[in-house]
């Protein structure tokens, strides 16, 4: 009998050129430096506004050309070659809106490496809590021409990180479930103690 390998075809339109990686290769780094730069630039520039530049306006269109440029590459890019994860909102014909997360299908070989994984998480979680900061200090410090710059860096981040942590860990229902198990699981293991207690 003949036996046939059974290949998924790559998720997202990717090339499958079946190279089998170590774990801690970064197989993206292109993807991997523009994860990180577009998002540590605006910061910077943020940081170094003043020092850079007086001019208000410049450094303005400056961070928001830089957010919307890491919105856009971590959206569309580095999520889906770094750690194969994917969202999106579609609009359905009778006018509903509706988010989609998408997760790579895990097969026997290990299309993202562990390195790439760090990068975008470590990216991912680490720069929005950089626009709280900002956020809280520029409104104690009222210096509110700087509100919408920083409340569009929060918006912007924050929507990126939770679509990426809702494609990780599933949708509600699957947040939900994982809490029922969990509840249920020390109910019957309260119930199991109190048993063998009598």
């Amino acid at each position: 009998m003949h036996r046939q390998d059974s290949q998924d075809s790559p998720l997202f339109g990717e090339e499958d050129d079946n190279v089998r990686l170590k774990k801690s290769n970064i197989r993206h780094p292109l993807a991997s430096f523009f994860h990180l730069f577009f998002r540590t630039s605006a910061i910077l520039v943020y940081v170094l506004c003043d020092v850079l530049s007086g001019r208000f306006i410049a450094c303005m269109v400056t961070i928001i050309l830089l957010l919307s440029c890491d919105f856009w590459t971590v959206k569309n890019v580095s999520g889906r070659l770094l750690v194969g994860l994917r969202w999106w909102n579609q609009v359905d014909e009778d006018g509903r809106s509706r988010w989609v997360f998408e997760s790579r299908k895990s097969d026997g070989v290990n299309k993202t490496s562990s390195a790439e994984s760090q990068v975008f998480w470590l990216g991912l979680t680490v720069c929005p809590i950089f626009w709280v900061i900002f956020f809280f200090s520029t409104v104690f410090s009222f210096n509110i021409k700087w509100l919408a710059v920083v409340i569009m860096g929060l918006v912007l981040q924050w929507a990126n990180l939770y679509g990426y942590v809702r494609c990780k860990v599933g949708g509600k229902s699957s947040l939900r479930k994982m809490a029922k198990t969990y509840i249920s699981g020390q109910i019957f293991k309260q119930a199991m103690k109190e048993t063998e207690k009598t």
